[in-house]
C-alpha cells in the first residue's frame, strides 16, 4: 500500500503485514463542511483546551504542524513528524488492536482518516482525523510521553488475545461505524449495542490484550495527568471532544489515582466515561506498563504462557532458555509437577532464534505441526543446553549414535541423531534424529514413518507471546473486515450547502467566493433552516464589520435553536468564543 502514499523512512521500515491497514488518505475528498466541522472544534478546543490541557498540547500542535482552520494534509504532518521521529498512516475505522499497537512501536500514529459529521461535532463513537490528528498528533511532541506510546506498543502488540477478543473488536467496529453513519435505523443500532453489552458481559477472564487495552484506554485515549484536585488533560479522547473535555473536569466524573489496578477496568465508548484516572507525570505512565509486563506471559512463560496461547487460538510463540523460538498455532501442552513437559503446535510452525526464521526450519519444513518435549532429562543434574561437547560426547549425544533421552515427566525420545543446531553463544538448541519414536506413557508422539524429528532442546519455556517470532515467516497479510466505513451520501441539497460553506471559507482567506456573506446567509435560512455553523461563520466574519449581517445572523441561530434546542449550547459556544476574541 505504500506505493500509494507519499512515503518516508520511518514508514519505509514498517512490515508488510502492517502496511496492508493503510490507505491514501484522499484529501480532495474532505468537503467544505467537513473543514469547518474541524475548524469549529479546533477553535473551541484550543481556547478551551489552553486551560485544561497538559502544556505539552499547544506546544504539540505548532510542533507536528496541524492548522486549526484546515484539515491537516497527512503529507504535510509527516514532513513535521519526521523532525520528531515519528510518522502517519491514514486507516480506515478501527484497526485490531495489535495492529494498532504495532504501529506505535514503530513510531507510527495510526489516523483515521474520515471526520465526523456536523451531527455528530461533540463526539463520535468511531475513530476520526479529528480524534487522531487533534488528539493524538500534539501530546506525541513531549519526548517522554512519546516513548511511552512507542514502549506500549512495543509491549502491547505480544499481548495475548482470547477467542472472544476478535469478535468484540468486529462488534465494536461495526457499531461505531454505524452509529457515526447517517439514517442508520434505530434498531439497528440497538441490536448492534445488545450484540456489544453482550460480549462484554461474556468475555470470560480478560485476556492480556483486554487488560493491556483497558490501560491504553484510561492513559492514552482518557488520561488526566496532575493532582486529583487539579488535572489537566492528555488523552486523545478527551482533546478532541469539545464535550467531554469539558464533561471530565466537573465533580460529576470520579478521579482516580492511576495504577495498574486500571487494567481491570472496562470502558464503553459509546457512552461519557464515569471515572477517570489521574497520573502524576508521564514517567508514572512507564512504570506502571513495565509492573503490567511483568506480569504477561512475554516475560514469565512458564505452563500459564503456553496454556494462553492454546486458549488464545491464534498464532503465538514460545521462546525457550536456550533462546530457541517456536511459533505456530499451539494445540497442546503436556505437563509435569506444574511444569510443561511436552508443547505441540498444529499446522504451519516456524522456529526462529533471536527473531530470525532458522535455515530449514521454515512452514515448509513444519507444514502440519511440531512437537518436542521441554526440561531436563532425568536422572542427569545437567541440562542438555549447559553440556560441553565432552559431556555430549560422554551422554551418546553425538551424530550417528542411537540414543533413548528420558525427560523428567515422562516423555522418552528415542532414535538415531542425525545432527545438531547451536546458537551464536555455541548452546545446543535443536537435535534432529531419524528413526525416531517419541512417547509419553502408552500415548505415541511421533512415529518413524513421519520423517525427520527436530527436538527442541530447553530446560524451560522463559516467553510466550502474541504472534510469530519472524514476523516473515507466516503469510499475515490477511486482514479482512466484515465492516468499512459508510461515506455520506451526495445530493443536491448537500452540494449546494458544500458550495455555501466554500464560499464563506473562500471570503475569509480573501478568495474568490461563489457566494456573498448575504446571500450565503439567505440561501442558506431558505433552504438548510437547521443548518447552525454556517451562520455562526457567517455572524464570526460580519461582527464588527457588518452590524445588520452579523444581527441577521443571529436572528437565524435563534430560530435554529428554537427548532434544535439540542444544539443550542454548540451555537452559544460558537457566538461565545466569536465575542471573546473579538474583545481581546
Amino acid at each position: 500500500m505504500l506505493d500509494k502514499v507519499e512515503s518516508n523512512a520511518i514508514l519505509d521500515r514498517l512490515p508488510a503485514h502492517l502496511q496492508q491497514y493503510i490507505k491514501p488518505q484522499n484529501y480532495d475528498d474532505y468537503t467544505p463542511v467537513n473543514h469547518a466541522v474541524w475548524r469549529y472544534v479546533m477553535r473551541k478546543n484550543v481556547d478551551y483546551l489552553s486551560k485544561v490541557a497538559h502544556e505539552s498540547y499547544l506546544d504539540g500542535l505548532k510542533q507536528t504542524g496541524i492548522s486549526i482552520d484546515h484539515i491537516p494534509n497527512m503529507y504535510g504532518m509527516n514532513r513535521i513528524l519526521k523532525e520528531i521521529g515519528w510518522a502517519a498512516v491514514a486507516v480506515d475505522g478501527f484497526i485490531p488492536p495489535a495492529a494498532f499497537m504495532e504501529f506505535q512501536a514503530f513510531n507510527v500514529l495510526v489516523i483515521a482518516s474520515d471526520i465526523r459529521q456536523l451531527e455528530h461535532i461533540e463526539y463520535t463513537p468511531a475513530p476520526d482525523i479529528i480524534h487522531e490528528g487533534a488528539g493524538h498528533a500534539p501530546i506525541i511532541a513531549n519526548p517522554e510521553y512519546a516513548e511511552y506510546l512507542r514502549r506500549f506498543g512495543e509491549i502491547g502488540c505480544k499481548a495475548i488475545s482470547s477467542a472472544k477478543d476478535y469478535e468484540m473488536y468486529e462488534a465494536i467496529r461495526h457499531l461505531s461505524i454505524i452509529k457515526e453513519a447517517e439514517d442508520t435505523p434505530k434498531q439497528e443500532i440497538e441490536e448492534a449495542e445488545k450484540k456489544v453489552d453482550y460480549l462484554q458481559n461474556n468475555m470470560g477472564k480478560p485476556s492480556e490484550m483486554a487488560q493491556i487495552r483497558n490501560l491504553h484506554w484510561w492513559t492514552v485515549e482518557y488520561g488526566l495527568i496532575g493532582t486529583l484536585e487539579d488535572p489537566k488533560i492528555y488523552g486523545a479522547g478527551l482533546l478532541s471532544s469539545i464535550g467531554e473535555s469539558a464533561w471530565c473536569m466537573t465533580d460529576k466524573v470520579k478521579k482516580i489515582p492511576y495504577s495498574i489496578e486500571a487494567c481491570k477496568q472496562e470502558f464503553d465508548i459509546t457512552k461519557p466515561q464515569p471515572q477517570l484516572y489521574v497520573t502524576p507525570d508521564f514517567a508514572h505512565l512507564s512504570s506502571v506498563l513495565e509492573e503490567f509486563a511483568n506480569k504477561m506471559a512475554l516475560r514469565k512463560g512458564g505452563l500459564e504462557g503456553i496454556q494462553k496461547l492454546i486458549d488464545s487460538k491464534n498464532l503465538g510463540t514460545i521462546e525457550l532458555s536456550t533462546g530457541l523460538q517456536i511459533s505456530g498455532d499451539f494445540s497442546k501442552v503436556i505437563e509435569h509437577d506444574g511444569k510443561p513437559i511436552y508443547i505441540q503446535t498444529s499446522g504451519k510452525t516456524a522456529l526462529s532464534h533471536r527473531e530470525k526464521e532458522l535455515v530449514g526450519h521454515g512452514v515448509k519444513n513444519h507444514p502440519d505441526g511440531f512437537g518436542s518435549p521441554i526440561g531436563s532429562l532425568k536422572g542427569i543434574n545437567l541440562a542438555i543446553e549447559d553440556m560441553s561437547p565432552r559431556d555430549l560426547r560422554a551422554y551418546d549425544i553425538y551424530e550417528g549414535e542411537k540414543i533413548e533421552f528420558e525427560f523428567e515427566g515422562g516423555i522418552k525420545v528415542k532414535g538415531e541423531i542425525i545432527t545438531g543446531t547451536r546458537n551464536l553463544q555455541g548452546k545446543i538448541i535443536i537435535i534432529s534424529l531419524k528413526d525416531c519414536t517419541v512417547t509419553y506413557g502408552e500415548e505415541i508422539l511421533f512415529k518413524p514413518e513421519w520423517g525427520k524429528y527436530d527436538m527442541a532442546i530447553g530446560k524451560e519455556v522463559i516467553s510466550a507471546f502474541a504472534g510469530p517470532a519472524d514476523n516473515l515467516s507466516f503469510d499475515l497479510i490477511t486482514h479482512k473486515t466484515s465492516t468499512t466505513t459508510i461515506k455520506s451520501k451526495s445530493t443536491p441539497e448537500r452540494e449546494e450547502l458544500n458550495s455555501l460553506y466554500a464560499s464563506v471559507r473562500n471570503i475569509r482567506e480573501g478568495k474568490d467566493a461563489k457566494f456573498s456573506l448575504d446571500a450565503a446567509l439567505e440561501l442558506v435560512k431558505k433552504h438548510h433552516p437547521k443548518d447552525w455553523l454556517l451562520s455562526v461563520e457567517i455572524y464570526e466574519l460580519a461582527v464588527g464589520k457588518d452590524e445588520k449581517l452579523a444581527k441577521e445572523a443571529l436572528n437565524n441561530l435563534e430560530d435554529v435553536k428554537s427548532l434544535r434546542p439540542d444544539i443550542s449550547h454548540l451555537i452559544d459556544g460558537g457566538i461565545s468564543l466569536i465575542n471573546s476574541q473579538l474583545v481581546s
